[in-house]
């Protein structure tokens, strides 16, 4: 269910790298899936420095407010407009249409080694199930 070609992070997000010094990031289907419809997005412009695993924004379904955490340290270099003007986009595909935005990153080895893979994720969701 988790794409393999993205890392993951305990708070459900996800980071794809694009390049060696860039990441998309958004969040997981399981994410979405607890969120309920999602209403709207409150993400950082261009140029904002996040640290990874701090908040960079929130999402807001019909049930709550969440913070988004970033699974990765770097400058904002692209926020996805498409779910900025629709935020339902991250309900119907949130990993491929879906993406939040996209962060430059000092060393992509640095950035990701933190993060879960696929494989680790489902079991750290299949943990916390029970």
């Amino acid at each position: 269910m988790n794409p393999p070609n993205r890392q993951y992070s305990k708070e459900h997000e996800w980071a794809r790298a694009e390049s060696e010094d860039h990441v998309t990031v958004g969040i997981t289907h399981y994410a979405q899936e607890q969120l309920g419809d999602i209403v709207y997005l409150d993400l950082p412009a261009p140029g904002t420095a996040v640290e990874q695993f701090s908040k960079l924004g929130e999402i807001e379904s019909v049930k709550a407010v969440s913070d988004i955490y970033s699974p990765v340290s770097g400058e904002v270099v692209e926020v996805n407009e498409e779910v900025a003007a629709r935020p339902e986009v991250v309900n119907e595909d949130p990993f491929e249409k879906g993406w939040l935005l996209k962060l430059k990153v000092d060393s992509l080895e640095k950035a990701l080694e933190n993060l879960l893979t696929a494989a680790q994720y489902d079991a750290f969701l299949e943990s916390e199930a029970h």
